[in-house]
């Protein structure tokens, strides 16, 4: 990772408050020349620490109005099950997110979907189906609270 200053952090910041901000206002509003502002955005975009751009895509208004928190246990623990799982995991496209967690389950998975009846779907055809899955539970939300908030960064001292 990277050493970051208070100038790379700043200008995370405007990132994650607006990823179409241009360089020159994000320039102005850390306190930099156009130049070494977008020198350093290439800097961060090389090291991999700035990974992309994405567009925040209002999930009911897009007709994918069903989010479900899958947790997924396996059987057998071996790296190789794991790598399965993962790889198969990875291939869902309703699987927005997923993570190795600790805890009754070996996986968290987040589902998004249109309705239950396509949920539904996803489950039997896909999840039910993943290698070495002895037990699955689903979580629906009733409602989103707060996602993809901006990652508090540390400030260097």
């Amino acid at each position: 990772m990277p050493k970051l200053d208070k100038f790379d952090i700043a200008i995370l910041n405007c990132l994650q408050e607006d990823a179409r901000a241009t360089n020159v206002e994000i320039a102005e509003r850390v306190n930099l020349s156009p130049s070494p502002c977008l020198r350093r955005i290439r800097n961060l975009e090389k090291s991999g620490l700035l990974r992309g751009y994405r567009a925040d895509i209002d999930r009911k208004e897009a007709g994918l109005g069903l989010t479900v928190f899958v947790e997924l246990k396996v059987g057998h623990h071996s790296k190789e099950n794991s790598e399965l799982q993962q790889a198969a995991l990875l291939a869902i496209p309703e699987v927005v997110a997923c993570h190795l967690i600790s805890g009754t389950a070996d996986f968290l998975a987040e589902v998004v979907v249109a309705d239950l009846a396509a949920y539904e779907k996803v489950l039997s055809e896909k999840l039910l189906v993943l290698p070495g899955v002895v037990d699955l539970r689903s979580h629906f939300a009733i409602r989103t609270i707060k996602t993809n908030g901006a990652l508090k960064l540390p400030v260097p001292e």
